[in-house]
């Protein structure tokens, strides 16, 4: 069986072609475009669709159609996309980014209570909501609010509309939307009311291996495919990321070192949205996800690069500090680094904050700040974690962090956890979606089976902790925790 796979990601579409035994063979991506303009962040779903249609050529004229069993998409989480009947958009998208709403978002939660929306979404809410975002449009623009047959959640639910002719959405892109119900998976009638908005503008809910619709002839005579393919729902981007990362239970845990940081885990329970986490529905039914973004991350990586660069520009010199690392040993020599750069959000949320080396003297090396720098991420990485309702049992890692394996191998020695570094951050995503569309078609019995795919396919290395160094570690963690509480006050005063 041969699954065609979409992300319709903020700067890109890529597109993967994989087979039920997860060999990919076909791929292939077209670039996107922001639009920015007043604060607004923006872009035109045609383009996606454009995009999309683009590559479907490719690949139908690499692979004949009739091989091609079934289309599958992962996409942007948290937009607002208005659409007409007749499948067209009738305005730009709203990105997620954009927080725009912010005076309907309060509008709203004077209607019907903020612990109302927290106690049935599971999460904060503010003007980047969908639901805000859509009173936005009615109170701005009511001619497009009246036109519309549906506001679309997610990039990829455009693209499934304009294929099937059907308006849907997924469990996990539409938990983003400020009106799910997060336990029942339904519109929320009570938050959609109090909004003073029409239940019927909004698309039907699936799981991501359900059936959105099959390909109509236009969007044959669009796309290349034969009109009949089947099309799955799929998933917003963060619960394909989340499969990708090998996470499929409670204790299981994906940390994500790029430019954008944050920690995800699987549970059966939601968790509080007060410390700056979100709750998704996870691909799995009856499972959430419980995903924590932190602040310092792939960030203190590149700081500590640019500052020990050997280059007289002063480019981040990620070389040298895998160089340096070769002569790192547990502790840093007694020098530690709280990794604030930027404030933090988890496991502290202090805005003020800043990082701090402490322990420097004149014995101190390039290693020593290296790996103390290294160290201190994995330490508030470590902090995180136990705020967690399960103790971990399993680490993966995700991100251009990933590419350091000294610095996995830290954070396995700090965790005391194999650490299991994922590294294709292209195909792990279609992997995943895929399975959905191999669960439904009874190819694979459950995810479990996908897992196994994924760490034969998706280029794993598992990094397994040295009983010294873990034993060396901890005295030095207890003393990193209380590095913050001894600072916070200087960084408070004015």
């Amino acid at each position: 069986m041969l699954v065609a796979t979409f992300d319709i990601g903020t700067t890109a579409v890529k597109a993967v072609a994989v087979r039920d035994d997860g060999e990919p063979v076909f791929t292939g991506s077209q670039v996107l475009h922001t639009i920015e303009k007043n604060g607004f962040k923006e872009q035109d779903p045609e383009e996606w669709y454009s995009a999309f249609c683009t590559l479907s050529h490719a690949l139908t004229g690499k692979i004949p159609a009739q091989d091609i069993s079934a289309l599958i998409f992962s996409g942007q989480m948290q937009d607002v996309i208005p659409v007409g009947s007749d499948r067209r958009a009738l305005g730009n998208a709203i990105l997620y980014s954009d927080g725009r709403a912010g005076a309907q978002a309060e509008t709203i939660e004077n209607a019907v209570g903020s612990d109302t929306i927290t106690a049935v979404t599971g999460n904060h809410f503010d003007g980047s909501m969908p639901l805000a975002k859509i009173l936005w449009v009615k109170e701005v623009h009511p001619e497009i609010y009246e036109k519309a047959a549906a506001f679309l959640i997610s990039s990829k639910d455009y693209v499934v509309a304009k294929l099937t002719g059907n308006f849907i959405g997924d469990m996990t892109a539409c938990a983003t939307a400020g009106a799910m119900d997060l336990e029942y998976k339904t519109w929320s009638q009570c938050l959609i009311n109090g909004a003073g908005l029409d239940i019927n503008k909004f698309p039907k809910l699936l799981h991501s291996h359900e059936l959105a619709g099959v390909i109509t002839e236009t969007g044959a005579a669009d796309t290349g495919y034969l009109p009949g393919t089947k099309v799955y729902a799929g998933t917003g981007d963060a619960g394909a990321t989340t499969l990708a990362s090998g996470i499929l239970s409670p204790g299981e845990y994906n940390v994500n070192l790029g430019t954008s940081s944050w920690v995800a885990a699987v549970s059966k329970s939601r968790m509080d949205s007060e410390g700056g986490g979100f709750n998704l529905a996870a691909i799995q039914k009856n499972l959430y996800i419980n995903v924590v973004p932190f602040l310092n991350g792939g960030n203190v990586h590149r700081f500590i690069a640019r500052i020990l660069s050997r280059e007289l520009d002063h480019k981040p010199d990620f070389a040298y500090i895998s160089h340096l690392l070769k002569d790192h040993v547990p502790g840093s020599h007694g020098v530690f680094f709280l990794p604030y750069l930027t404030g933090e959000r988890f496991p502290i949320m202090d805005s003020h904050i800043r990082a701090s080396f402490l322990g420097l003297s004149q014995d101190t090396s390039a290693a020593d700040m290296a790996g103390s720098v290294l160290e201190g991420v994995a330490f508030s990485i470590r902090h995180g974690l136990e705020l967690f309702n399960h103790p971990a049992v399993k680490l993966s890692i995700i991100g251009g962090g990933a590419r350091e394996l000294a610095w996995c191998q830290i954070l396995s020695n700090v965790m005391g956890l194999p650490v299991h570094v994922y590294k294709d951050p292209d195909l792990l995503p279609a992997l995943a979606i895929a399975s959905s569309v191999f669960l439904a078609e009874g190819i694979i019995p459950d995810y479990q089976s996908f897992i196994h795919v994924l760490e034969e396919k998706g280029g794993c290395t598992v990094l397994n902790p040295n009983p010294d160094a873990v034993k060396a570690y901890e005295p030095v963690y207890r003393k990193y925790k209380t590095i913050y509480p001894m600072v916070c006050e200087f960084y408070h005063e004015v």
